[in-house]
């Protein structure tokens, strides 16, 4: 399916079920809107499916992984090689994201859809004649390249390979959403992505490199100014199209990026709420959101991470993080918390009593 027919087959959410299950809400038995967002998450869950009766107890976060040609120009505290690194503990089940996402009750999938190394070995099988992905942490092997290019000197990479990451990141959410999958949680691996994910917020939304740059894995002083100027010649070498999302992934982001706005905009086709996690999962909802504004209405942001440039992109869509840890891990770790929360949003609004069903005085 063309990037072009995705965006023409996303409608908004339901508003006319929205208010529906607004004024159930307003029958709980209990002060009015008691229990705050919880209530607002519930509403929105129902008019994302179109149903006064909400399910998110299939979950699953996508974890995309990718690398980076900046990371040469010394923008992060880590050394590439740990992105492969990472990929295979999380197939292992021995990283933070695997943690969490076993509290939650939630599986991983790991998309390779651009790291250096091969990791093939660790490729989950599909079952035979079903499509249904197997075991608890799955590794799926979808490489547009191996790595991106530095951006400093040129585009990451090429009009098509941005489309392609798009694609792969919609196709795969969208075999989960058909498997049944009802909450999709999205992260990423890739050192040095928070460079590409800054420069495309201070594209996309005009804000000043510095302004959107944070400190990422924790870079000191000195890498932090390296980190701006970098972030700044790639935007000045390259030139990127404020008003086309697509140039700007493929002038100045990563696979990963890519693959994380399609995914969102398949849970915007399909229906079904996506939990964002912190800047560079943000970074590809902020291209979605670009391309097809309506997305945000099926976006829940898990958390505000502590990278200052996240909170602008939040503001601009819209959206307010359901919470605030201080966190800055990513791998979809911030979504991986949220996902119990609006799971209780939703069994609220579907187990709590109407005051006429317990037989108490309204008042």
């Amino acid at each position: 399916m063309t990037l072009d027919r995705i965006i023409d087959d996303i409608e908004p959410a339901d508003q006319k079920i929205m208010q529906q299950a607004r004024e159930h809400t307003s029958r709980l038995v209990m002060p009015h809107r008691a229990l705050g967002e919880l209530h607002l998450i519930a509403e929105r869950v129902c008019g994302i499916q179109r149903t006064l009766e909400p399910s998110v107890n299939s979950k699953a976060v996508l974890v995309m992984a990718g690398d980076h040609g900046i990371a040469v120009q010394g923008v992060s505290a880590y050394p590439q090689e740990v992105t492969g690194e990472m990929v295979r503990t999380f197939v292992r089940g021995g990283a933070g994201i695997n943690v969490l996402a076993r509290h939650a009750g939630t599986r991983v999938l790991v998309v390779d859809i651009g790291i250096i190394p091969d990791v093939s070995d660790l490729a989950g099988e599909i079952a035979a004649g079903t499509g249904h992905f197997q075991g608890e942490n799955v590794l799926i092997v979808n490489k547009v390249a191996k790595g991106t290019m530095d951006f400093t000197i040129g585009p990451a990479m090429t009009r098509e390979q941005a489309e392609q990451s798009i694609t792969a990141g919609y196709n795969v959410a969208g075999d989960l959403f058909e498997q049944g999958v009802e909450l999709l949680g999205t992260g990423d691996m890739g050192i040095g992505n928070t460079s590409p994910s800054s420069a495309i917020g201070a594209v996309i939304m005009g804000h000043p490199v510095e302004r959107m740059t944070g400190r990422g894995t924790g870079v000191d002083d000195e890498g932090f100014g390296r980190k701006c100027q970098a972030i700044q010649k790639g935007i000045a070498v390259n030139a990127p199209d404020s008003e086309d999302p697509v140039d700007v992934l493929s002038k100045l982001g990563g696979f990963e990026i890519g693959g994380i706005c399609g995914a969102i905009l398949a849970a915007a086709c399909f229906k079904r709420p996506v939990v964002i996690d912190g800047l560079i999962s943000t970074a590809g909802a902020l291209l979605a959101h670009a391309m097809c504004p309506v997305v945000a209405g099926y976006m829940f942001a898990g958390h505000r991470s502590v990278e200052q440039g996240h909170q602008l992109m939040l503001e601009h869509m819209g959206i307010r993080p359901i919470l605030d840890l201080g966190m800055r891990l990513g791998e979809g770790t911030g979504a991986a918390l949220a996902m119990p929360i609006i799971e209780a949003g939703v069994r609220v609004f579907l187990e709590v009593l109407t005051f006429e069903q317990a037989g108490v005085s309204k008042g």
